[in-house]
């Protein structure tokens, strides 16, 4: 009679899982915050400082979202 025996060598525990949970949300925090204060301060520029650096209100969501998630 043969008999099969499971081994999770090497499985993640709970608080590893934890770990890397809680590192993902710090990693979508930081982003988040970069996100934000990028688009507040391009937001307060006047429109000929935006002229200066080339750039145009319409642009500024999507200078954000590429300076915080590389999109």
């Amino acid at each position: 009679m043969a008999f099969v025996t499971t081994s999770r060598i090497g499985a993640p525990s709970i608080s590893d899982r934890f770990a890397a949970i809680a590192a993902d949300l710090r990693t979508r925090h930081a982003q988040y915050k970069t996100y934000k204060t990028t688009y507040a301060e391009l937001q307060n520029l006047s429109d000929r400082d935006l002229a200066d650096l080339g750039i145009g209100r319409g642009k500024i969501a999507a200078l954000a979202l590429e300076a915080a998630y590389g999109i």
